[in-house]
């Protein structure tokens, strides 16, 4: 059995914390007070419970530390050198329509580099964690990337800009040779998932552009801890900063990299 640490402990604990308000308001989704906040953006009630949850039960247990937060935005702490990056509700536009696909996503990082994340989907009761140099797990079980080497074997994840969003034009020139060369792409509209779900070598790779940094950060470190590669679209490492993101096992990250830059 893993062994998680005090750290992870804290973090996995107030996921679940957060994730009781989520499960009761998903069951009364029609009841939940609704607002615009953008295109295609919503934000509920559920959303802003559940980050009132985190922050409270985060901020127990280090109460020094700062925010990354998707709707307070950056919250100094006393401790300039740590600050959790959080997205309480990845997944709101699922969330909202009753599809049960969705996740809470707690990122550590400490001074400007990723040290332990958690991705907690309350559907599936399932808690991926990982901590950096300790590995990658989903629960008890040890995560790794997938070991398939041939993209026509490879099932890859995306996300898709929507409504007046995103680049449309540049995004359609990196579908269009996926499409063609891989086994099979999915949108599912969870980056955090997508992610987690490339370090259990469930999909064998990911890529989107204009993310947010607590869309991404927990699932960065998890793909790293499981063996993969992460980079942005340029091949950097500055994904948190510059929203594009490209993470699958070597192998095929290389693959992928190459049929994007032809593209």
């Amino acid at each position: 059995m893993a062994t998680r640490s005090a750290l992870i402990n804290v973090m996995a604990a107030a996921c679940l914390k957060a994730a009781r308000g989520l499960r009761r308001d998903f069951g009364e989704v029609e009841q939940l007070q609704v607002s615009i906040k953008g295109p295609g953006e919503f934000v509920s009630a559920a959303d802003l419970a559940a980050e009132k949850v985190l922050k409270r039960e985060l901020a127990k247990a280090r109460p020094n530390y700062g925010f990354l937060v998707e709707e307070g935005g950056f919250e100094a702490g006393r401790d300039s050198g740590h600050r959790f990056i959080i997205d309480p509700l990845d997944g709101t536009t699922n969330f909202l329509h009753g599809l049960p696909h969705f996740a809470i996503s707690v990122a550590l990082e400490r001074e400007g580099k990723l040290v332990a994340a958690t991705v907690y989907d309350p559907v599936k009761d399932e808690m991926y964690w990982a901590e950096k140099g300790l590995g990658a797990y989903v629960n008890d079980r040890r995560l790794r990337v997938s070991a398939r080497r041939s993209l026509g074997e490879a099932l890859i994840a995306t996300g898709i800009p929507f409504r007046d969003r995103g680049d449309h034009e540049r995004y359609l020139r990196t579908l269009a040779p996926v499409m063609r060369a891989a086994s099979g792409v999915r949108r599912w509209g969870v980056a955090s998932l997508d992610l987690a779900y490339v370090a259990a070598g469930r999909f064998d790779g990911f890529w989107e552009f204009d993310l947010k940094p607590w869309d991404m950060a927990a699932g960065v470190l998890l793909v790293r801890e499981a063996g993969g590669d992460v980079t942005d679209m340029a091949g950097g490492q500055n994904m948190l900063a510059s929203g594009s993101i490209l993470a699958a096992n070597p192998t095929l990250h290389d693959t992928l990299r190459r049929l994007f830059a032809a593209a």
